[in-house]
């Protein structure tokens, strides 16, 4: 729950700044540079509308955590079975036994 509570918190700072964009809009005015700012926010507030959604959509485990809870894979350094290979052409190299183009 603790992703959740983050999501959350970003969300209530997002709404400090909009609020923040609002007041310096009344003083400074309506010039690019605060359309900027203000295009930014909206950003901001799409991108975490966006995160919040993947995040409620995701199975349980899979919130985008930093613990690793993904099972890692590990893949042996031994050599695999040449008996894998037997019916397989040679990458690049054309069909065993025949000539190359």
């Amino acid at each position: 729950m603790a992703l959740q509570n983050e999501l959350t918190a970003a969300q209530r700072s997002l709404d400090d700044l909009v609020r923040s964009v609002e007041r310096l809009s009344q003083q400074v005015g309506s010039g690019l540079e605060i359309r900027r700012v203000r295009s930014d926010t909206d950003h901001l507030r799409e991108s975490i509308g966006l995160l919040k959604e993947s995040v409620a959509a995701a199975p349980p485990g899979r919130g985008g955590a930093k613990n690793g809870s993904e099972a890692m894979v590990l893949v042996p350094d031994t050599p695999y079975d040449s008996k894998l290979w037997t019916d397989v052409d040679e990458e690049g190299l054309g069909a065993k036994n025949r000539r190359a183009p």
